[in-house]
């Protein structure tokens, strides 16, 4: 019998306790400022990895959850043609989630006709304990062409202010990653991801009573109006670029002209040269003044780069589609407007494919499902693919 039926076969038969794990994950709190809960969701993982022999590193975190970094015994050379020095085959996650504190006590993990619900289950929670179960599947019957990596970070979701430049660093060692972000709807993979600066604009203006003294006032949110309706004007569909200021708040009361306003604004790009042209555009509305006398600065607080297909990115993708087939399902590539890791990982030089985790859709949202069925195929073929590396000369 070969490694890679051994695998298979053994990813078979451990539907159930993927579920299991699954639902522990799921029910723990993980809003990606509840840096308590995504180090629980990380003990579970960890306690999962260290029962199998499967030594964790902690990289510590000062705001967000911390890092983990699994690596299954390896004695061999690290080879292969594909990607940056080093080597590493690398399964990526993130464990934190969109969601208030509270969410998995009111929305515990549930299951209705094979489709599981509650927050975090697709993105990604199920491809975390998807990752998880392929590093057991090699630790126990060997067979990696290369050291395997399980990086498990705690911020994606708001940019991964801290996690990026573990990222980067795991990337550059990196012969090849796969992004265990839920599959697709379809059961496609993505290949392709819009970058994104995530940013906040502050105005200052001037309190005076809305009756007795308006003249004397400077209206903070009369100038984010204007300011809005500048930033908006900077999408361009045909380019792939959109602006959107998606919450908004200021002002003291309703009877007074308000001091300060805020505004957080949403870009999205496809072309790398696209985001600082119109990071320059937002520059000079931030910089120019609507209302005389008004004050405002630009503060960046999360940015994600564009996932873009390089040559060695397309024979990983070819390799997994192969790896699929094999598994039992048909699965093509797709553009996403989504941010995502993958995109560090494939800025510096990683061969990259995002979207390999089990199936699941309507993320960020109380609908969100997974589709069970998927768990352990998708599995399969990120194993297969792993272990067709060097034919594919990765």
């Amino acid at each position: 019998m070969t490694q890679a039926t051994q695998i298979a076969d053994w990813l078979a038969a451990q539907h159930q306790p993927m579920v299991d794990l699954l639902r522990e994950l799921v029910d723990i709190d993980s809003g990606s400022y509840n840096k308590p809960g995504i180090d629980a969701v990380g003990a579970a993982i960890e306690a999962f990895l260290a029962a199998l022999g499967i030594p964790v590193e902690r990289l510590a975190q000062s705001k967000h959850g911390d890092c983990l970094r699994a690596a299954v015994p390896w004695d061999g050379p690290a080879m292969g043609t594909g990607g940056n020095a080093g080597g590493n085959i690398v399964l990526m996650g993130h464990r934190d989630t969109v969601f208030p504190d509270g969410e998995a006590r009111r929305r515990p993990f549930t299951i209705a006709d094979g489709i599981a619900y509650g927050p975090g289950v697709a993105d990604m929670k199920a491809g975390l304990v998807m990752n998880a179960f392929i590093l057991a599947a090699f630790h126990k019957f060997g067979g990696s062409p290369a050291p395997l990596v399980g990086l498990f970070t705690g911020d994606e979701e708001i940019g991964s202010p801290e996690g990026r430049p573990v990222i980067e660093a795991e990337a550059r060692r990196a012969r090849v990653v796969f992004n265990s972000e839920p599959g697709r709807v379809s059961g496609n993979v993505v290949t392709g991801r819009k970058g994104g600066v995530f940013s906040v604009m502050r105005i200052t203006g001037k309190a005076a009573h809305s009756g007795g003294n308006f003249s004397e006032g400077i209206s903070a949110i009369e100038e984010l109006a204007r300011k809005v309706q500048a930033i908006h004007a900077l999408t361009d569909l045909e380019r792939g670029i959109t602006l959107n200021v998606g919450l908004a708040s200021g002002g003291q009361s309703v009877n007074t002209v308000a001091p300060w306003a805020e505004g957080q604004i949403d870009l999205r790009y496809v072309k790398p040269e696209d985001r600082d042209d119109i990071m320059a555009k937002i520059a000079a509305i931030i910089a120019r003044s609507h209302v005389p006398g008004t004050r405002a600065e630009l503060t960046i607080r999360g940015e994600f780069l564009p996932l873009t297909q390089t040559p060695a990115a397309k024979k990983l993708f070819e390799l997994y589609v192969d790896a699929a087939a094999a598994s039992g399902f048909r699965t093509d590539g797709e553009f996403a407007g989504g941010c995502a890791d993958s995109g560090f990982t494939a800025g510096v030089g990683a061969p990259t494919i995002c979207a390999v985790g089990p199936v699941g859709g309507k993320a960020h949202s109380p609908e969100e499902f997974l589709q069970l069925d998927s768990l352990v195929p998708r599995a399969q073929a990120c194993a297969r693919a792993i272990l067709g590396l060097e034919a594919a000369g990765l």
